[in-house]
């Protein structure tokens, strides 16, 4: 049901705007369009109707209200918990007519994100997961892929801007696998890992709302993460939170020995 609402309302009030977006700056200097404010209110809306007592918190909210409500779901661990959306990942891809974005939502509730989805818009591929009940990409099960290449040959993901000057120099000089990407939705990102479309993955600094659905659908797919200090991607916090990735363990193992060995010390 989820997944529908999200897909339905994407193609509703994404769609239609992708050849008007009418991009603006926000005071952080981030991209924001009519089709986020009009999603956000239309999946708020919506979800409101079917499960009134979950409040959403969405990335368009003023920071006061986010940090409000996150108080709250964190107060209440017995609680109905909370939504957490991102009406638009990749705003700046669909400002420029870039077809990569889509939104995110995910359910936290108990200090666990518990339910995820994810839409590809322009793709038409919707990625969901439910805590300990598997992953899937259009009501079909997702799994990562069980044949690897060699770190050396592998396709990593990576976000170079929000990295710190010694490894992102040690990549550009030196980077242990094949090729890399950016394709500038995060919550993409993370489920392209989860179909094998990445085989690596590192972002040096995400919002809850970028990363709360993706990251339950890479563990839910057989994935694996952790912050580039070594904890837990989650947090239950709004804190900007690091992301190192990789759909096989063994690889995961590898691209972390690397990382550790090339970085300097992040907080």
């Amino acid at each position: 049901m989820v997944s529908a609402l999200l897909r339905h309302a994407a193609r509703d009030e994404i769609l239609p705007r992708a050849q008007a977006p009418d991009a603006r700056l926000k005071a952080d200097g981030t991209w924001i369009t009519d089709a986020d404010l009009a999603m956000q209110a239309r999946v708020q809306r919506e979800l409101a109707a079917l499960w009134p007592r979950i409040p959403l918190l969405g990335e368009e909210m003023t920071a006061q209200e986010q940090q409000r409500l996150m108080a709250e779901e964190a107060a209440a661990p017995n609680g109905p918990g909370l939504w957490v959306l991102d009406p638009l990942d990749g705003t700046s891809n669909f400002s420029a007519g870039l077809p990569v974005f889509g939104p995110s939502l995910a359910w936290i509730q108990g200090g666990k994100v518990r339910l995820g989805v994810v839409v590809d818009v322009m793709r038409d591929e919707v990625f969901a997961a439910a805590l300990g009940a598997g992953a899937w990409l259009n009501g079909q099960p997702l799994r990562v892929p069980a044949a690897v290449p060699p770190l050396a040959k592998t396709i990593a993901c990576i976000d170079f801007k929000r990295l710190s000057a010694p490894l992102a120099t040690a990549l550009a000089i030196r980077p242990p696998y094949a090729s890399q990407r950016s394709i500038g939705s995060v919550a993409l990102d993370w489920c392209w890992v989860a179909c094998g479309r990445f085989h690596l993955y590192l972002h040096g600094s995400q919002g809850l709302w970028d990363y709360a659905a993706g990251s339950l659908i890479l563990a839910e797919a057989g994935g694996n993460s952790q912050t580039l200090p070594g904890e837990p991607v989650f947090n239950n916090t709004l804190d900007k939170r690091s992301a190192v990735c990789a759909g096989d363990a063994g690889l995961h193992a590898q691209w972390v020995q690397w990382l550790a060995a090339n970085s300097a010390p992040s907080p």
